[in-house]
């Protein structure tokens, strides 16, 4: 059964650019296995030496995050839609003084002289 996948832009170049695919599957591991043999190189994108799912990638069915389900176990159906999600890593220093959402000590962020009052 095929279940769509959207595909982050930094994985794109290895999809043929393709931002979403149709691949069979039964389980998250089942569809990543599936996903290296059409598109080579896509899983040590994904996983780790070990296999498991890097801790910066987060994988979501029909919004559910599989880190509060089974994790690559969970189960898949078809009709399901697959996200792989890249987390952001980095402050909002740069957003030029929206007080408290910057990284501490940068202009506007907690803890710098804007923040202090």
């Amino acid at each position: 059964m095929a279940v769509t996948v959207r595909i982050p832009t930094p994985l794109r170049k290895l999809t043929a650019n393709q931002s979403e695919i149709e691949i069979d599957g039964e389980t998250v591991e089942s569809l990543i296995g599936n996903m290296e043999a059409s598109y080579p190189g896509i899983k040590d994108r994904i996983c780790d030496e070990s296999g498991k799912v890097r801790r910066f990638i987060n994988i979501y069915i029909n919004e559910e995050d599989i880190r509060f389900m089974d994790g690559t176990d969970t189960a898949v159906k078809a009709g399901d839609r697959i996200s792989i999600v890249p987390a952001i890593a980095g402050g909002l220093g740069g957003l030029g003084g929206v007080s408290g959402l910057g990284s501490p000590g940068s202009p506007g962020g907690p803890g710098s002289p804007r923040d202090r009052g």
